[in-house]
């Protein structure tokens, strides 16, 4: 079984830890690990996750947590830097947007398109997503399923053939947007950056767990598919976001990279749908679990 990442707190703290099996986790600073949180984890790279998983094959008595005792938090609970996402990168999710538009005859995009989430709209697996609507701030909050990366290996100027070297490992991020915002201020920053849009987890896969080239990406809201793909639609894939968004700019350990969201959002169904207190998404991605979260 692929090894899973996560940071849990019980009582107040955040730790680092794994999971063992379905129910238990691995308490790592209980376990002795030296590293006090992911961050560390992912930077201190190979040797710690081999640490790790020296511990989860042996796991010490005194460490294992039921996890019922637990609380899942997002695996990166603030990420160092703002959480860098592609927009337009499955061509069905473009051309549903461009149908919203007018446009019958959408074309591809030549480059990825780069924008940002502040690192403080990371919330846990199971954490509510604020209603935005319900407060006026936007009329079309919507959902985006997306396969998500954390770089391990830092780096500039990184060529496609190098790319995956610097991948830490994958996880899974609901890009919730405020549609209206995201048009009205022509970039995307501000409707993308609403407090609590974006869902995060419920681990980390370590890269060499999983290809993640071709995986099944789902959505459902109260049960009803909306979204269903696979990663291997992307316009432009992992090496291909990697390569351009490192040109003239370091990625560091840690950076969270969100990778587009395929066809199937609210704003682009008829009649357009919104999310709204009450709503449940939750998010599957092959390989790598599901994440959860209400809407209120």
């Amino acid at each position: 079984m692929a090894l899973r990442l996560i940071t849990f707190s019980k009582g107040s703290a955040a730790r680092p830890g794994a999971m063992l099996g379905d129910s238990e986790v691995l308490d790592l600073l209980a376990a002795g690990l030296p590293q006090p949180d992911m961050a560390a984890i992912i930077a201190a790279g190979a040797p710690a996750v081999a640490a790790i998983r020296a511990l989860v094959a042996n796991p010490p008595a005194a460490a294992r947590l039921s996890l019922s005792e637990v609380k899942l938090l997002a695996p990166l609970p603030r990420p160092a830097r703002n959480i860098f996402c592609v927009g337009r990168n499955y061509m069905d999710h473009v051309a549903e947007g461009d149908r919203t538009r007018g446009i019958t005859n959408s074309e591809l995009p030549k480059f990825p398109q780069f924008f940002t989430k502040a690192p403080e709209t990371v919330i846990a697996p199971g954490d509510t997503i604020p209603d935005h609507g319900a407060t006026g701030v936007t009329q079309w909050l919507d959902y985006e399923a997306e396969l998500t990366l954390i770089i391990g290996k830092p780096g500039a100027n990184i060529e496609k053939e190098d790319a995956l070297s610097h991948v830490f490992g994958w996880t899974i991020a609901n890009d919730v947007t405020g549609r209206d915002l995201q048009r009205r201020y022509g970039q995307w920053f501000k409707g993308k950056s609403l407090d609590g849009s974006c869902p995060l987890g419920p681990w980390i896969i370590p890269a060499e767990d999983l290809d993640a080239s071709d995986l099944a990406i789902q959505l459902w809201i109260n049960g009803e598919e909306r979204q269903s793909s696979r990663t291997s639609k992307m316009i432009f894939d992992v090496k291909d976001i990697l390569h351009h968004l490192s040109k003239g700019f370091t990625l560091l350990p840690g950076d969270v990279i969100m990778t587009g969201t395929p066809e199937g959002v609210g704003y682009a169904m008829v009649p357009p749908q919104v999310l709204k207190t009450g709503d449940v998404v939750r998010i599957a991605v092959e390989g790598l679990g599901e994440l959860t979260n209400p809407v209120g």
